[in-house]
């Protein structure tokens, strides 16, 4: 089988409702398999990152978010904060395993391609990296969590 039958074969099998197709030739095989449509929005989607004040939430959280000092040397709260939104329907995981420390605690400092967590979806583990610099205010989500599209699972100030 050459390279343009295999493109054919994908373009056919993108084009049916057939879900997979597995083709044998001797020493040859392969194994064709469309995926679903929610799947597609999600391999292609990157962890969304935005902007967000949340004054009531920083209000009833106060005492656990951390700000710059004061001259006073008092903290201050945060006045705005970017949220770190799951990119995806899965199950929200703050380390990689039992046994090893958490991605990211509050406090700690984040940077653009730091792993903040993993989403387990469909039996993949999917890193999530931070989009953006500054300091974990407050983590939103339990772990072990199922979580949402597009739910909020960090408040981050930025730095």
């Amino acid at each position: 089988m050459d390279f343009k039958q295999i493109q054919e074969l994908i373009y056919l099998v993108n084009e049916s409702n057939i879900g997979e197709v597995t083709i044998e030739q001797k020493e040859f095989k392969i194994t064709i398999k469309q995926k679903e449509e929610q799947i597609t929005q999600v391999m292609n989607s990157i962890p969304s990152v935005q902007y967000h004040p949340q004054p009531q939430q920083l209000q009833q959280s106060a005492p656990q978010l951390t700000g710059g000092s004061s001259e006073d040397g008092s903290l201050t709260p945060a006045t705005n904060t970017i949220t770190i939104k799951s990119p995806m329907i899965g199950t929200f995981y703050r380390r990689s395993s039992p046994d090893k420390p958490n991605f990211v605690e509050v406090g700690d400092d984040v940077a653009p391609g730091k792993v903040v967590c993993i989403i387990e979806a469909m039996k993949l583990f999917n890193e999530i990296e931070s989009e953006v610099k500054g300091k974990i205010v407050k983590i939103l989500v339990e772990d072990a969590s199922p979580v949402e599209y597009d739910q909020p699972l960090y408040l981050v100030e930025p730095a």
